[in-house]
């Protein structure tokens, strides 16, 4: 489905950053390139890839100098805004002193960035072990997890996205992620508590306690009954920022517990505020989980994750020698102690909560004049809205988003895609984002929206 966006005449807000002129390899160039000595594998977003080379907080440019909002950052690990001095100060000081050093020896960033990060979390979570990805975070959960419960099972949620690894690959729900070559041995699925596509009937509520029961069957009836893992995002990102009602986890994790597992809280993409109200996504929910998993935001765009544990279950990693070659490394957790500091620094949990309400009350209202939008969801800076054919069936209305998806890119907004289907629009943008922004972002959906 193609689609011609009118003139539009709302402009983005003002910025004073100016990108430096770009004199490097021209776009067709660099696109060739990526075509001849890339992975095929690796996909690129719109009919014509847009090439970015410069960037500022919320903003991005490409090497004409046009300026996009970025509405996706998040995903993309930059949470507290592009090139953020503060966070490049640190980094840019590091660099300079000391690039590189295992864990074999000891460097003080990465343990005091341990020591933060204890201190952002409740409970007995105080033990971390630093990864380069998440997906290296998530498959360190369920050895750890293995280890300590001696059992090997593990249950994720359908439409779940966990990883690119091995075992997370097997863990992932989600389609269009998995190889039929994923691991699949001990990894089973669960019904997702999601209201808006459940198996199930009734209020969000009554589709939780179903999706627990779903749960419980599956245990009983699919694994051995002794579990080493449950593994959940409180909200699923590429799955379509999807969420169950607050009552679904506690339960989960009682049913979960009750035979024998750990309770793991995917925070790759829910951590660090950007839930608004909480700090970490799971804390919506009242749960305490065993082990927390994170990465994306803790870096700003350094590569750099993390597993978080109880003293007990951390232990278990003794067994072995386990070393990560570059986990934790100086530039890394130089860059991790800043997005910390600049996240209270910048109050950037509150502006996630405020500009959340803002944004998501701006999208019900598009959903009350355009019937295309059957469902508008999230928390905080993680929203969605899933576009369909009909409301009442739901036939989702794919070929749609990807004109809205173009469309919003031809306005200067750039956002992302995702759901089962291929038909919600993800919604992550830098915490740093402001009102006029929010403004800009809705009257471009509208404008683009109506043309559909």
């Amino acid at each position: 489905m193609s689609t011609t966006v009118a003139p539009f005449a709302a402009k983005l807000p003002p910025c004073s950053f100016k990108p430096q002129p770009y004199t490097g390899p021209s776009r067709e160039q660099v696109l060739a390139d990526r075509r001849e000595f890339l992975s095929p594998g690796l996909i690129t977003y719109y009919k014509n890839p847009i090439m970015l080379v410069d960037g500022h907080m919320q903003y991005l440019f490409d090497e004409t100098g046009r300026r996009y909002l970025d509405l996706f950052a998040g995903i993309v690990s930059v949470s507290c805004g592009h090139g953020h001095p503060k966070i490049v100060k640190r980094v840019q000081e590091q660099v300079g002193r000391l690039q590189h050093t295992t864990t074999i020896y000891m460097n003080p960033n990465v343990s005091e960035l341990g020591r933060k990060l204890a201190s952002k979390l409740p409970g007995d979570l105080k033990v971390a072990y630093f990864t380069n990805s998440g997906s290296e975070a998530n498959d360190l959960a369920i050895l750890m997890a293995r280890l300590y419960t001696g059992n090997r099972d593990v249950v994720g949620l359908r439409n779940c996205y966990h990883g690119a690894s091995g075992i997370t690959m097997g863990l992932t729900s989600h389609h269009t992620w998995k190889y039929a070559a994923a691991a699949k041995d001990d990894i089973y699925h669960a019904a997702s508590p999601d209201p808006y596509r459940s198996l199930f009937k009734g209020t969000p509520a009554e589709i939780a306690k179903q999706s627990v029961d779903d749960l419980r069957d599956v245990i009983r009836y699919s694994t051995t009954g002794k579990l080493a893992a449950f593994i959940a995002e409180p909200i699923q990102g590429v799955g379509g920022t999807t969420h169950g009602s607050k009552e679904y986890l506690g339960a989960a994790y009682k049913v979960v517990r009750e035979h024998g597992g750990l309770c793991i809280a995917d925070e790759v993409q829910t951590g660090f505020g950007r839930t608004g109200d909480h700090y970490w996504g799971f804390q919506n929910y009242d749960v305490m989980p065993d082990i927390v998993t994170m990465a994306k935001s803790l870096g700003n765009g350094a590569p750099i994750a993390a597993v978080v544990t109880r003293p007990e279950i951390a232990e278990t990693m003794r067994q072995k020698l386990h070393v990560n070659t570059f986990g934790g490394n100086p530039v890394s957790s130089a860059a991790g102690l800043a997005v910390l500091d600049v996240i209270e620094e910048d109050g950037l949990q509150k502006n996630a909560k405020v500009l959340g309400e803002h944004f998501i009350a701006g999208m019900k209202k598009l959903q009350g004049k355009h019937k295309i939008i059957g469902d508008v969801r999230g928390m905080g800076l993680m929203l969605g809205m899933e576009l369909v054919k009909d409301r009442e069936t739901k036939e989702p209305a794919r070929d749609e988003t990807a004109a809205l998806h173009e469309g919003l890119r031809e306005l200067g907004v750039l956002v992302g895609k995702g759901g089962l289907f291929g038909n919600v629009l993800r919604i992550k943008p830098p915490l740093c984002i402001t009102r006029d922004d929010v403004d800009y972002a809705l009257a471009a959906m509208d404008h683009v929206l109506a043309s559909l």
